[in-house]
């Protein structure tokens, strides 16, 4: 598991490094200004499905019915079945696509309602999301190819996937802006075309490991009903992550011009940790489980739960410390150029400060959740999700009107941390998960080791000048480069992790 997870991991990584490069040119033509508020909300509801399909209920109920199915009856019969699925997707994301690009305005309605009272916004904002709408089909159809490639242990294509999506929107940005009317518009067209490009490697990769997938008349066969039985909690659950991101966007309208990007720019920069820890551990981890649990081997199935909770804490606490710490020196390098000033750093800092506080909750969640995906039980999550949204609900109103924006994140990282806690909680008491000696001495140790990084940061800011251009940069990665030295040595000398260790398990999964 270990292996798939780092695999996972690097090639997540690399797109997110695409990804910021995409989000530097987008803050230097766009800035925070009411074009970026617009395309933002227009990425908002595709990314919305992209989410639900690639990263929530449609791969917590496929993988593991896909390799039930190859495990028990073969390759033929898995195909086959996802075949089925395939098919009735394309009917249903066909029909629920064109509906939305024909009732977009009253999509928008509930989603930006603050756009409305200034002039022009909302009528770009809808224009633009009638061009991205059709992602969602085609990144939803990617998302379904992307599982069959997982439910083969085959992760690397569809981790890499998201890369052409980054690509496609710096080509439109920088190529297609001058023949269309804004830059938000370019932006638009590079979305819909990421999708066609998304699908087509993972259906040439799918059909390479022999799994090429026909689509023929769709039909509810007994199979495809069970596979959305299982869905539906799930997509309940996943729709109130969904819904708590969505109640952000709409409070977010309705404070002053600029607040929806600034939220953007920071979640996107705290996106890095949740993407290369928390997607690479959750996939990796739900085939692995999912075998154990059907094998009976339930020390294994403890066992492989702990070691992800130990990996993902070695890793996502000195990130949330990390991006806390050097917030305002990550958003000024990152950012602050073009039409991206100073207010616009302060803001967006802010709000990745009181993002970083929910890091470690957030990717948590995602290696706790495939444990009840594993098991069947998909209802449980939903019933802790609709309590995290509660949360998040009741933190909004107190956070928002002191804080403004920033409120709206530090509201999601508690949110993020409650939903950790009520996972790790449950599975506690059914017994399906029990804290081993080694978690239970080492977290402690990372703490430690975390809290002088943090103290290294500090220092290291305070020695370091201000400075712009490519000092800026220097100066960051000097920064950057002694918080992880600090933190790599102080977790070995208190042994908090084991860097041979983690390379052995590297070894022998190569192996």
């Amino acid at each position: 598991m270990l292996r798939s997870a780092l695999t996972i991991g690097l090639w997540t990584l690399a797109s997110r490094v695409f990804g910021l490069l995409r989000d530097i040119l987008i803050a230097d033509r766009l800035g925070a200004g009411m074009v970026a508020d617009a395309f933002f909300v227009a990425l908002r509801l595709p990314d919305l499905f992209r989410r639900l399909f690639g990263e929530g209920a449609f791969g917590a109920a496929f993988v593991p019915a896909f390799a039930g199915t190859m495990a028990a009856e073969g390759q033929a019969a898995a195909r086959r079945f996802a075949e089925e699925v395939a098919s009735v997707l394309v009917l249903w994301l066909g029909f629920f696509t064109l509906a939305g690009v024909i009732f977009m305005p009253a999509l928008l309605l509930v989603l930006a309602p603050g756009f409305v009272a200034i002039p022009g916004k909302f009528a770009l904002a809808v224009a633009l999301t009638r061009i991205t709408f059709p992602y969602l089909m085609l990144v939803c159809l990617a998302a379904a190819f992307a599982s069959v490639l997982n439910g083969l242990n085959r992760f690397a294509t569809a981790a890499a996937a998201p890369i052409l999506f980054n690509l496609c929107l710096i080509a439109a940005l920088l190529f297609l802006t001058p023949f269309v009317a804004t830059a938000g518009q370019a932006l638009a067209y590079g979305v819909t075309a990421s999708g066609i490009a998304q699908l087509v490697l993972l259906a040439f990769a799918t059909a390479r490991a022999g799994m090429p997938l026909r689509l023929f008349r769709p039909r509810l066969t007994p199979g495809v009903r069970l596979l959305m039985r299982r869905m539906g909690p799930g997509v309940i659950g996943v729709g109130v992550t969904q819904i708590n991101l969505a109640v952000d966007t709409i409070v977010a309208s309705l404070l002053k011009p600029g607040s929806v990007s600034v939220l953007y720019y920071a979640a996107r920069v705290n996106q890095l940790p949740l993407g290369v820890i928390g997607v690479a551990a959750g996939t990796a981890l739900l085939p692995t489980l999912s075998r154990q649990v059907r094998g009976y081997a339930r020390l294994s199935a403890h066992r492989t739960l702990n070691r992800a909770i130990e990996f993902t804490l070695a890793l996502t606490v000195p990130a949330a410390v990390g991006l806390g710490v050097a917030a305002v020196p990550i958003i000024r390098v990152l950012f602050e150029r073009g039409a991206f000033g100073g207010t616009d750093v302060m803001a967006t800092a802010a709000a990745l400060l009181a993002y970083a506080v929910g890091v470690p909750g957030t990717v948590l969640a995602k290696v706790l959740a495939p444990a009840f995906f594993a098991r069947g039980d998909t209802t449980t999550p939903v019933a802790v999700g609709v309590a995290a949204l509660a949360v998040n609900l009741v933190f909004i109103l107190i956070f928002v009107l002191p804080l403004g924006a920033t409120g709206i994140a530090l509201a999601a990282s508690v949110a993020a941390i409650f939903n950790a806690a009520a996972l790790g909680w449950l599975l506690m008491r059914r017994r399906l998960l029990h804290l081993d000696r080694g978690l239970r001495r080492r977290v402690p140790r990372m703490l430690t080791a975390a809290a002088g990084m943090a103290a290294v940061l500090g220092l290291g800011m305070d020695g370091l000048p201000e400075a712009a251009g490519a000092l800026g940069w220097l100066r960051l990665a000097a920064i950057i480069i002694a918080g992880a030295l600090s933190y790599g040595v102080a977790g070995q000398v208190l042994a908090a992790f084991d860097l041979k260790e983690i390379g052995r398990s590297f070894a022998r999964g190569r192996g």
